[in-house]
C-alpha cells in the first residue's frame, strides 16, 4: 500500500502528461481539447489506483482474492464512448479519428502513471506528442503530394479522347480518373479536362509535358 502523498503525486503527474497532449489538440480547436484530455488522464489514473489499492481491507477476509486489472481493463473499452463523440462525418470525409486515438492513448498514460510506471508514462507522452506534432505536417504534405491533379487543355477535335490518351501515355494512363471533353470556343478545337489520381506532382507534370508536345495542344487559359 502506497502513501496518500504518493497517490496525489500520481494524479498530478497524470494531469500534467494529459495536459501536454490536450494542449496540442486544443491548439487545433478540436472539441476534445485540453480539459478533456486532462480529465481522461486523471480519471484513468484514479481508476487504476482504486483498482489496485482501494480494496485492501477486503483481503483481510478469508478466501478473498482481488484482480487489480479488472477495473483498468474497463477503462480501455469505456474510453471508446468519448472517442466516438469526437468523430464527425462531414460529407464523405471523417474527422476526429486522431483526437479519438489521442484520448485512448491519454487513458493509457493515466493507467501507467496510476500503476507507478512513471518513466513509461512520460516516454509514452513524448512519443505521442512527436506523432501529433511532427508526423502531422509530413502526413499532410504527402497527401497533398499524392492528391488528384487536374489539367485543362485546348486540343484539336478528337485528338485527346480517352482511347488516344491511353495510346499516348501507355501505362501512365492508368492514373487517369476521368476525361471531360467539351466543344471549344475555337472552331475544330475542344476543351479537354483530365484528372489524374494516385499520381505525384512530378508524374502529373511529366504527362502534361507529353501532351503539350503534341501538335496543336496547349494549356487552356486560366479563368479568373
Amino acid at each position: 500500500m502506497i502513501s496518500d502523498w504518493e497517490m496525489c503525486l500520481r494524479l498530478l503527474l497524470a494531469v500534467v502528461l494529459g495536459s501536454l497532449v490536450g494542449f496540442q489538440r486544443e491548439h487545433l480547436f478540436w472539441t476534445a481539447g485540453l480539459r478533456t484530455h486532462m480529465l481522461v488522464a486523471t480519471g484513468s489514473c484514479l481508476f487504476m489506483m482504486v483498482s489496485a489499492f482501494g480494496f485492501q481491507q477486503a483481503l483481510t477476509q478469508t478466501g478473498t482474492q482481488l484482480d487489480p486489472s479488472r477495473i483498468a481493463a474497463q477503462v480501455v473499452t469505456g474510453i471508446g464512448f468519448l472517442g466516438a463523440g469526437s468523430i464527425l462525418l462531414r460529407g464523405e470525409v471523417i474527422k476526429g479519428l486522431t483526437t479519438a486515438a489521442s484520448l485512448w492513448a491519454v487513458a493509457a498514460i493515466g493507467l501507467a502513471v496510476g500503476g507507478g510506471l512513471y518513466v513509461l508514462g512520460t516516454v509514452a507522452t513524448l512519443i505521442i506528442l512527436t506523432i501529433l506534432v511532427a508526423i502531422g505536417p509530413l502526413e499532410k504534405k504527402y497527401r497533398d503530394y499524392m492528391k488528384v491533379h487536374v489539367i485543362k487543355l485546348v486540343a484539336p477535335a478528337g485528338s485527346l479522347s480517352l482511347m488516344h490518351l491511353k495510346q499516348i501515355l501507355g501505362e501512365r494512363a492508368g492514373c487517369i480518373r476521368q476525361v471531360i471533353v467539351e466543344q471549344g470556343v475555337e472552331k475544330d478545337f475542344e476543351d479537354v479536362t483530365i484528372e489524374f489520381r494516385n499520381a505525384t506532382r512530378p508524374q502529373a507534370e511529366a504527362m502534361l509535358q507529353i501532351l503539350l508536345n503534341m501538335e496543336g495542344v496547349r494549356e487552356a487559359p486560366h479563368s479568373d
